[in-house]
Protein backbone atom coordinates (compact mmCIF):
# COMPACT_ATOMS: atom_id res chain seq x y z
CA UNK A 1 0.00 0.00 0.00
CA UNK A 2 1.44 3.36 -1.09
CA UNK A 3 0.56 6.55 0.76
CA UNK A 4 0.49 9.73 -1.33
CA UNK A 5 0.77 13.10 0.37
CA UNK A 6 -2.06 15.39 -0.80
CA UNK A 7 0.16 18.48 -0.27
CA UNK A 8 3.09 17.13 -2.33
CA UNK A 9 2.57 19.49 -5.27
CA UNK A 10 2.22 22.45 -2.93
CA UNK A 11 5.51 21.61 -1.23
CA UNK A 12 7.32 21.34 -4.57
CA UNK A 13 5.89 24.69 -5.62
CA UNK A 14 7.19 26.40 -2.46
CA UNK A 15 10.66 24.89 -2.96
CA UNK A 16 10.79 26.02 -6.60
CA UNK A 17 9.73 29.55 -5.69
CA UNK A 18 12.46 29.71 -3.01
CA UNK A 19 15.10 28.53 -5.49
CA UNK A 20 14.04 31.16 -8.03
CA UNK A 21 14.22 33.86 -5.33
CA UNK A 22 17.72 32.76 -4.30
CA UNK A 23 18.99 32.65 -7.88
CA UNK A 24 17.76 36.15 -8.58
CA UNK A 25 19.27 37.54 -5.37
CA UNK A 26 22.41 35.47 -4.99
CA UNK A 27 24.66 38.45 -5.70
CA UNK A 28 23.12 40.48 -2.88
CA UNK A 29 20.67 38.24 -1.03
CA UNK A 30 20.19 40.34 2.09
CA UNK A 31 21.09 43.85 0.98
CA UNK A 32 17.53 44.77 0.06
CA UNK A 33 16.19 43.39 3.33
CA UNK A 34 18.61 45.19 5.68
CA UNK A 35 18.72 48.96 6.23
CA UNK A 36 21.70 50.79 4.78
CA UNK A 37 24.39 51.91 7.20
CA UNK A 38 26.74 54.82 6.65
CA UNK A 39 30.31 54.87 7.96
CA UNK A 40 31.15 57.51 10.50
CA UNK A 41 34.42 59.08 11.57
CA UNK A 42 34.12 57.77 15.11
CA UNK A 43 31.76 55.19 16.54
CA UNK A 44 31.85 54.97 20.33
CA UNK A 45 30.04 51.64 20.29
CA UNK A 46 32.97 49.87 18.63
CA UNK A 47 36.15 49.57 20.65
CA UNK A 48 39.55 49.87 19.05
CA UNK A 49 38.89 52.62 16.54
CA UNK A 50 41.29 55.01 18.28
CA UNK A 51 44.59 53.89 19.78
CA UNK A 52 46.77 56.10 21.96
CA UNK A 53 50.42 55.13 22.29
CA UNK A 54 53.93 56.52 22.30
CA UNK A 55 56.02 56.65 19.16
CA UNK A 56 58.78 54.60 20.80
CA UNK A 57 56.28 51.95 21.89
CA UNK A 58 54.86 51.58 18.37
CA UNK A 59 58.31 51.53 16.79
CA UNK A 60 59.63 48.97 19.26
CA UNK A 61 56.55 46.79 18.78
CA UNK A 62 57.17 46.70 15.04
CA UNK A 63 60.87 45.99 15.45
CA UNK A 64 60.61 43.21 18.02
CA UNK A 65 58.00 41.31 16.00
CA UNK A 66 59.85 41.51 12.68
CA UNK A 67 63.42 40.50 13.48
CA UNK A 68 65.35 39.22 10.47
CA UNK A 69 68.15 36.94 11.67
CA UNK A 70 71.59 36.63 10.17
CA UNK A 71 72.33 32.94 10.84
CA UNK A 72 76.04 32.78 11.62
CA UNK A 73 76.25 29.00 11.92
CA UNK A 74 79.84 28.05 12.72
CA UNK A 75 79.51 24.67 14.47
CA UNK A 76 77.02 22.20 15.92
CA UNK A 77 74.79 24.93 17.43
CA UNK A 78 73.71 25.73 13.88
CA UNK A 79 71.83 22.41 13.77
CA UNK A 80 69.73 23.53 16.73
CA UNK A 81 69.18 26.85 14.98
CA UNK A 82 67.85 24.98 11.95
CA UNK A 83 65.57 22.94 14.19
CA UNK A 84 64.17 26.12 15.74
CA UNK A 85 63.12 27.27 12.28
CA UNK A 86 61.40 23.96 11.48
CA UNK A 87 57.73 23.17 12.02
CA UNK A 88 58.06 21.58 15.46
CA UNK A 89 59.32 24.72 17.19
CA UNK A 90 58.35 27.28 14.53
CA UNK A 91 60.35 30.45 15.10
CA UNK A 92 57.84 32.16 12.80
CA UNK A 93 55.55 32.54 15.82
CA UNK A 94 57.87 35.33 16.92
CA UNK A 95 58.24 36.93 13.49
CA UNK A 96 61.87 35.85 13.10
CA UNK A 97 61.59 33.27 10.35
CA UNK A 98 62.91 35.53 7.58
CA UNK A 99 66.53 34.42 7.67
CA UNK A 100 68.67 36.32 5.20
CA UNK A 101 72.23 35.44 4.29
CA UNK A 102 72.89 38.99 3.24
CA UNK A 103 73.92 41.35 6.08
CA UNK A 104 72.25 44.27 4.30
CA UNK A 105 68.83 42.78 5.06
CA UNK A 106 69.35 41.55 8.65
CA UNK A 107 69.03 43.19 12.04
CA UNK A 108 69.91 40.39 14.49
CA UNK A 109 72.98 38.18 14.21
CA UNK A 110 72.77 34.74 15.78
CA UNK A 111 76.32 33.50 16.38
CA UNK A 112 75.87 29.75 16.69
CA UNK A 113 79.04 27.79 17.26
CA UNK A 114 82.76 28.02 17.90
CA UNK A 115 84.42 31.23 16.76
CA UNK A 116 88.03 30.72 15.75
CA UNK A 117 90.50 33.55 15.24
CA UNK A 118 90.54 32.68 11.56
CA UNK A 119 86.77 33.26 11.35
CA UNK A 120 86.48 36.10 13.86
CA UNK A 121 87.35 38.92 11.47
CA UNK A 122 84.81 37.64 8.95
CA UNK A 123 82.11 37.66 11.63
CA UNK A 124 83.05 41.22 12.58
CA UNK A 125 83.00 42.34 8.96
CA UNK A 126 79.51 40.91 8.46
CA UNK A 127 78.32 42.56 11.67
CA UNK A 128 79.63 45.95 10.51
CA UNK A 129 77.77 45.55 7.20
CA UNK A 130 74.44 45.11 8.98
CA UNK A 131 72.31 48.29 9.12
CA UNK A 132 71.30 49.96 12.36
CA UNK A 133 69.57 49.09 14.61
CA UNK A 134 71.10 45.65 15.07
CA UNK A 135 71.42 43.11 17.83
CA UNK A 136 73.50 40.01 18.54
CA UNK A 137 72.61 36.68 20.16
CA UNK A 138 75.49 34.48 21.34
CA UNK A 139 74.08 30.96 21.04
CA UNK A 140 75.84 28.28 23.04
CA UNK A 141 78.85 28.04 25.32
CA UNK A 142 81.41 28.34 22.52
CA UNK A 143 80.02 31.60 21.17
CA UNK A 144 79.61 33.00 24.69
CA UNK A 145 82.89 32.01 26.38
CA UNK A 146 84.84 29.73 24.06
CA UNK A 147 83.28 26.63 25.60
CA UNK A 148 85.59 23.65 26.08
CA UNK A 149 88.16 25.03 23.68
CA UNK A 150 90.83 26.75 25.76
CA UNK A 151 93.33 26.91 22.94
CA UNK A 152 95.30 29.43 20.94
CA UNK A 153 92.96 29.00 17.94
CA UNK A 154 89.62 29.76 19.60
CA UNK A 155 88.22 33.17 20.50
CA UNK A 156 87.09 33.15 24.12
CA UNK A 157 83.72 34.73 23.48
CA UNK A 158 82.37 36.69 20.55
CA UNK A 159 81.81 39.67 22.88
CA UNK A 160 85.53 40.42 22.59
CA UNK A 161 84.85 41.64 19.04
CA UNK A 162 81.21 42.74 18.85
CA UNK A 163 78.62 43.73 21.48
CA UNK A 164 76.29 40.93 22.56
CA UNK A 165 72.72 41.51 23.74
CA UNK A 166 71.63 38.01 24.78
CA UNK A 167 73.69 35.00 25.89
CA UNK A 168 72.25 31.49 25.57
CA UNK A 169 73.90 28.75 27.63
CA UNK A 170 74.18 25.11 26.61
CA UNK A 171 76.39 22.83 24.57
CA UNK A 172 74.47 22.85 22.37
CA UNK A 173 71.35 24.65 23.59
CA UNK A 174 68.02 23.22 22.55
CA UNK A 175 65.74 25.11 20.16
CA UNK A 176 63.53 26.08 23.12
CA UNK A 177 66.51 27.87 24.65
CA UNK A 178 66.98 29.86 21.45
CA UNK A 179 63.31 30.84 21.48
CA UNK A 180 63.65 31.89 25.12
CA UNK A 181 66.66 34.02 24.21
CA UNK A 182 64.70 35.55 21.36
CA UNK A 183 61.92 36.47 23.78
CA UNK A 184 64.48 38.08 26.08
CA UNK A 185 65.72 40.13 23.14
CA UNK A 186 62.16 41.19 22.39
CA UNK A 187 61.78 42.36 25.98
CA UNK A 188 64.97 44.38 25.67
CA UNK A 189 63.82 45.97 22.43
CA UNK A 190 60.50 46.91 24.05
CA UNK A 191 62.31 49.03 26.63
CA UNK A 192 64.61 50.88 24.24
CA UNK A 193 64.28 54.59 23.49
CA UNK A 194 64.44 54.02 19.77
CA UNK A 195 63.68 57.51 18.54
CA UNK A 196 66.24 59.19 20.83
CA UNK A 197 68.92 56.62 20.02
CA UNK A 198 68.40 56.92 16.28
CA UNK A 199 67.77 60.68 16.03
CA UNK A 200 69.27 62.33 19.14
CA UNK A 201 69.53 65.82 17.65
CA UNK A 202 65.95 65.82 16.39
CA UNK A 203 64.71 64.48 19.73
CA UNK A 204 66.45 67.34 21.59
CA UNK A 205 64.93 69.93 19.26
CA UNK A 206 61.45 68.48 19.77
CA UNK A 207 61.89 68.50 23.53
CA UNK A 208 63.01 72.14 23.45
CA UNK A 209 60.06 73.07 21.25
CA UNK A 210 57.53 71.27 23.43
CA UNK A 211 59.20 71.96 26.75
Amino acid sequence: MVLVCPFRNLCFLRVNLWLIFCCRHRAQPYRSLMPETHSTAYDSKIEGNVIFTRFDAALNWVRKNSLWPMPMGLACCAIELMAAAASRFDIARFGAEVMRFSPRQCDVMIVAGTVTYKMALAVKRIYEQMPEPKWVIAMGACASTGGMYRSYATLQGIDQLIPVDVYISGCPPRPEALLAGLMKLQEKISGERSFRNQKPELAEKLEEALG
